[in-house]
């Protein structure tokens, strides 16, 4: 019996009851990931090292960094997934033990109605992210950053920083944000979808 949980918990999360919400999973699922997973590290891996201040002094450059990244982007992005995951797992785990198949989800009500709350979960928490990336970090990476060191050296100074790579960040960052309103855009066609089955289907009868 576990067995087939397991399988059909496999086949829920591989398989979604639309066509959409299939390509969604493999965009999220494989392209995001990779993105984020390779070239994000490339980017944003040695960013703490190469962060330097004037004076280019430890205690300085660690305490602007600290200042310039309140959170890291990988570690945001990477926290952005797992929650945005959530939703579509919880469903998928519910629908694998009451052994729910992608035909009931789109001909039974309650599951289909479960199914768009958890998609639109999916797009409010999308949209809670899309926002806090902006606050965060712009849309801009500036090759200089000015550091407030008064609370470390107690007396108001303002000190120039170099951010390197700031070209490439851009660039990263156009592409996270690109991502984000395309997950949203596949979210949204994938709820028309399957209102637009389930007519079908009522049509049918």
């Amino acid at each position: 019996m576990s067995l087939n949980y397991i399988k059909n918990f496999y086949e829920g999360c591989v398989k979604p009851p639309t066509i959409v919400g299939q390509f969604h999973t493999l965009f999220f699922g494989s392209i995001r990931m990779f993105f984020l997973g390779v070239l994000g590290f490339a980017v944003y891996g040695n960013e703490a090292l190469h962060f330097s201040c004037h004076p280019d002094k430890r205690e300085i450059n660690l305490f602007c960094y600290n200042q310039f990244r309140p959170i890291t982007p990988q570690v945001f992005w990477a926290l952005q997934l797992v929650i945005v995951l959530v939703p579509g797992a919880i469903f998928h785990l519910y629908a694998a033990c009451k052994g729910i198949d992608q035909e009931c989800i789109l001909q039974k009500p309650i599951y289909t109605v479960a199914y768009i709350l958890s998609v639109l979960l999916r797009i409010t928490l999308e949209v809670i992210a899309f926002w806090l990336q902006i606050h965060l970090f712009g849309f801009q990476v500036m090759p200089l950053y000015l550091c407030d060191t008064s609370s470390l050296k107690g007396k108001t100074n303002i000190t120039t920083c170099m951010v390197p790579e700031h070209l490439e960040k851009t660039i990263f960052l156009t592409a996270m944000y690109t991502f984000t309103v395309i997950t949203i855009v596949l979210c949204v066609a994938e709820i028309v979808e399957i209102i637009f089955r389930r007519l079908c289907f009522l049509t049918r009868q």
